[in-house]
């Protein structure tokens, strides 16, 4: 049995929903195909926005011969046949699914045929290009982002799919609904729809019977896409911004899909990142939630996390010593280098041992001649850095 969202694939632009600022009046895709051509593109977004619907819907309506690949599934020979099909009818669109997995073997055999025209290629993934495709396909495409699709846009597609399933009783506050949950995913809701639909007897569906397949919400954050990185993303942003509210959302979203490995790598990051030395004791507290998370699990790991990141975000901020630190890299790499001073070398009986002084100091050149008076350390000012400050002012008094 062929799936609903395969049986209703929209076959022209007309009848994709969404994409307005791609396929809308006067846009750059509806413009092509109306000027009757086609370059090689990447379509990427998140998953059941419509990415394999337009491409079709671009090869429909251009009528032009495609064959359709998978990165990962279909191997070398499947691309070489690909490549002969395209060289005995003098061209092929090949739409190439989760092209940001494509490896090197297969990229080398399709770059020649990108370069001569014989083959044009739509890639399509969920995974930013800019970042995850081969520089050498990138530079021979147009990159265009499918946004996720909006509820009026998700019902208008249920509606449409209605016609295949018959006897279907279905109000339109049900249709909402299901839309609300598919997080502008069209497949997903679609795929909601049909399970309704047979696991009815008499083919009436209601908000209840939704919940009783599916009470949750669909939510973004598939490991291979962009919006596992977009939450983490957020999560940071919004714990170094202050802002608690929003810091807890975002970690109850990514402790909802269930990825506690990469709540607890970024955690770190951020206590020395972006806390630092505003509050130096937050480390080992994090280091002792992630520890406790990781003991106890899902679904009592969010208390441990919820108490840390509360705090994380409610603590004053400082990037003072990780800024310090990388400007004292990006001099080293800019070949701005010296000599150990002889009295720092392991050798030298010249070296004067702090300990021996008064307050643990003495004056010692330490950084190389030609940078010897050279700072990296700018303190931020908050209380515990300004109190460090002076401590040190003090001790070399």
């Amino acid at each position: 049995m062929e799936l609903l969202a395969n049986e209703i694939r929209p076959k022209s632009l007309n009848d994709v929903v969404g994409q307005e600022h791609l396929i809308g009046e006067n846009k750059v895709i509806r413009n092509l195909v109306e000027n009757e051509k086609l370059f090689s593109m990447i379509l990427y977004g998140p998953p059941g926005v419509g990415k394999t619907t337009l491409a079709i819907a671009i090869v429909n309506e251009l009528n032009i011969r495609y064959k359709m690949l998978n990165a990962v599934i279909n191997n070398k020979s499947d691309f070489d046949i690909a490549i002969e099909e395209a060289k005995m009818y003098g061209h092929l669109v090949l739409i190439v699914d989760e092209i940001h997995r494509m490896n090197k073997d297969k990229q080398d055999i399709l770059l020649p045929y990108l370069e001569n025209g014989l083959i044009t290629l739509i890639g399509l993934t969920t995974s930013n290009p800019y970042f995850k495709i081969n520089p050498a396909i990138r530079s021979r495409v147009q990159i265009f982002e499918l946004l996720p699709i909006e509820n009026k846009d998700v019902v208008k597609a249920l509606k449409r799919a209605l016609k295949n399933l018959e006897n279907i009783e279905v109000d339109d506050n049900t249709l909402k609904y299901i839309a609300s949950l598919s997080n502008g995913d069209v497949r997903a809701a679609l795929s909601l729809l049909e399970v309704a639909y047979y696991s009815t007897k008499n083919g009436k569906i209601d908000e209840e019977t939704i919940k009783n397949i599916n009470p949750k919400v669909i939510l973004e954050g598939d490991e291979d896409g962009d919006g596992h990185y977009d939450l983490i993303s957020a999560l940071q942003k919004s714990i170094r911004g202050s802002d608690v509210d929003a810091s807890l959302y975002y970690l109850g979203r990514l402790i909802v899909i269930g990825d506690i490995d990469i709540i607890c790598r970024r955690l770190s990051v951020i206590a020395y990142e972006d806390i630092g030395l505003a509050n130096p004791g937050i480390g080992p507290k994090v280091m002792a939630a992630i520890e406790a998370a990781n003991m106890v699990g899902l679904p009592e790991a969010r208390i441990p996390l919820g108490t840390i990141v509360t705090e994380m975000a409610l603590s004053p901020k400082s990037n003072s010593a990780h800024l310090a630190l990388d400007a004292a890299i990006n001099d080293i790499t800019n070949g701005v280098n010296g000599k150990v001073p002889d009295w720092l070398k392991t050798s030298s009986k010249d070296y004067k041992y702090p300990h021996d002084y008064k307050n643990h100091w003495v004056k010692q050149q330490y950084l190389p001649n030609n940078i010897k008076n050279k700072k990296y350390f700018i303190p931020a000012d908050n209380k515990y850095e300004v109190n460090l400050v002076n401590i040190n002012r003090e001790m070399k008094k």
